[in-house]
């Protein structure tokens, strides 16, 4: 088993859904498609929504490293309440002695934790996503991580076709829902505060057949009940903000990944690149 290394619940769900039976996977799925208040039942009324027993319910979540129901309930209520936090709530938790030690052991953590509890199934198969040119790739962040988005799009767009930037404003971004559907991959950035503008346009575009790829946090953005892939990234620091460190580096390990998907035809693109950079 992977070290959990602080993984949330709904990581360790993901991380360990192949490890569980059926009906335990069942009970997984349907907290994840109601995280975290499925769980915040009891463990009867649970199973009922799942259709399964409430032993079945005890066995998943033992499996998950709980020793009772209400021991998984409180890490649920934490896991809640982290969803909620705020800059003022979060508040000012700087190293005294060493603002910066501090800060760097605290990202580089989130790295380690990131890397960890990331299943790697998951990873390769958005990978495998943004390196075919069938399908037509679109990216979108929130207030603090469309950057990412921005910088995601720069490199993507050397390496294979039909790589867009959704832009301009919430309202200008449905227009754009008018060119998205079952060809193609919908790339979303969002960590807490969650973005109620950024789900709206997820479930519209996922209800047009679109694929949504959801990089976020480790509490997920309500964004996970469309995405059909989720990549999770840890990003709690002493700051009033959090982090895009780990998710930064789940972009540049899968733009790798993508070069290396891509092989021969992602090289001719760079050649071109670079002929027309050389011409005066």
């Amino acid at each position: 088993m992977v070290s959990d290394s602080g993984a949330s619940i709904a990581e360790r769900l993901r991380r360990d859904l192949g490890r569980l039976t059926p009906n335990e996977k069942r009970a997984a799925q349907r907290l994840l498609a109601d995280f975290p208040m499925a769980g915040l039942d009891t463990a009867a009324r649970f199973g009922e929504a799942a259709g399964v027993s409430a032993p079945t319910i005890l066995r998943m979540i033992a499996k998950l490293g709980f020793s009772s129901y209400g021991a998984f309930q409180d890490d649920l209520k934490a896991e809640l309440a982290a969803q909620r936090e705020t800059p003022l709530t979060k508040g000012m938790k700087v190293h005294p002695d060493d603002p910066l030690a501090g800060f760097a052991q605290a990202a580089i953590a989130n790295l380690r934790a990131t890397a960890e509890n990331l299943p790697r199934n998951e990873f390769a198969a958005v990978a495998t996503l943004l390196a075919d040119p069938r399908y037509r790739l679109h990216f979108l962040g929130g207030r603090f991580t469309d950057a990412i988005a921005d910088y995601m799009t720069a490199h993507l767009r050397v390496i294979r076709p039909d790589v867009r930037r959704v832009g301009g404003q919430p309202a200008a971004w449905l227009d754009q829902l008018l060119d998205i559907g079952r060809r193609d991959v919908v790339v979303l950035f969002d960590i807490r505060r969650y973005s109620d503008d950024l789900r709206d346009f997820a479930e519209r575009a996922a209800a047009q057949g679109a694929i949504i790829v959801l990089v976020t946090d480790q509490w997920l953005s309500p964004i996970s009940k469309v995405a059909r892939r989720v990549l999770p990234a840890h990003v709690a620091v002493p700051s009033v903000w959090d982090s895009n460190a780990g998710l930064l580096m789940l972009v540049e390990a899968l733009i790798a990944a993508v070069v290396e998907r891509r092989g021969e035809e992602g090289r001719r693109r760079l050649e071109a690149l670079e002929a027309i950079r050389s011409r005066p």
